[in-house]
């Protein structure tokens, strides 16, 4: 494997949401980034995302070199990865895909390049399974959008070595992110579990009535999402244990553990439910269109990412 500090072209495998966001953060820091995408439209839809990334990316601070132009967009899969130094893979979210599409890489990529997919919840250990060499292959799961948000969670499957799992968590914290080294996979993995624990109390409270869509996006983002932005939600609640700090806090509150606040099962997503869901989300938007949430996200994360690093992690 080249040492993670010799990186200097990406490929990126994928080009939507994610996959973008990745080129667009990879450019960021400077790095040669080869993309391909087979979709009608892909250059299109990926330099647009850029474009639109671009400002924010200006006032977060580019790295030595970073320039758009170092993006280019290839026809074929094999000549995206085949002078890469690293691949990432970032294509939609369908098992059969993902084995299919990482055995392709494996044969075009040189065996001492490391390849990480962006998957969401599949297990490396199912999707290297038609790979000849699948003990360079991990997964790296960002968070949307990967050009801001910081985390990466990184985890080999089975047949992945303990050296490849080492060398990608090195490459990203080079690569400007804060990656997560997890001990083992988890379907879902770490934070999408809990994302997915508030999705599903949520969409209970709306189906019940007991709530609106915009009464639970208030509640987090005016209450403990400013918190758990800065320290996550369990040393948030060590600090409200005061002086005794967690012991306290669950001397004092543990018995509220067997009190009915929260339903962990999903509820079923009736066609009403998910009405009221759309509704409830077009409501908050106000006619505002998805790119211009996407800026005003952007420059709020970046002034947020700024006044984290002003007062440390």
């Amino acid at each position: 494997m080249p040492a993670p500090g010799d990186v200097q072209t990406v490929g990126v495998v994928g080009t939507g949401v994610i996959g973008g966001g990745w080129a667009a953060h990879f450019l960021r820091m400077g790095y040669d980034v080869l993309a391909h995408d087979p979709g009608p439209g892909a250059q299109d839809r990926l330099e647009a995302l850029v474009d639109n990334a671009w400002p924010a990316l200006e006032r977060l601070g580019l790295a030595a070199g970073a320039a758009r132009s170092r993006l280019r967009f290839v026809s074929t899969l094999a000549e995206t990865v085949s002078t890469a130094d690293f691949v990432q893979e970032s294509t939609p979210e369908n098992l059969d895909a993902k084995i299919r599409v990482l055995a392709e890489i494996d044969d075009a990529t040189p065996a001492s390049v490391v390849v990480a997919s962006s998957t969401s919840g599949f297990a490396m250990t199912d999707m290297q399974v038609s790979c000849s060499n699948p003990e360079r292959f991990v997964v790296g799961h960002p968070f949307n959008p990967p050009y801001l948000i910081p985390l990466v969670e990184v985890v080999g499957g089975k047949a992945t070595a303990d050296e490849a799992v080492t060398w990608a968590d090195e490459f990203y914290r080079l690569a400007g992110k804060v990656p997560l080294k997890m001990d083992r996979e988890l379907p879902g993995f770490l934070g999408n579990r809990l994302q997915e624990a508030m999705w599903r109390e949520a969409l209970h409270m709306v189906a019940a009535g007991e709530a609106t869509v915009s009464q639970i996006d208030a509640s987090i983002a005016h209450g403990p999402g400013l918190r758990w932005a800065l320290m996550g939600p369990l040393l948030t609640f060590h600090l409200a244990g005061g002086p005794g700090g967690m012991a306290h806090m669950l001397d004092h509150f543990g018995p509220a553990l067997l009190e009915p606040w929260t339903r962990l099962a999903a509820p079923e997503l009736t066609p009403d439910l998910r009405d009221r869901m759309v509704a409830g989300c077009e409501e908050e938007a106000a006619g505002r269109s998805i790119a211009e949430l996407a800026r005003r996200r952007d420059d709020f994360l970046v002034d947020l990412l700024l006044l984290l690093e002003k007062h440390g992690r």
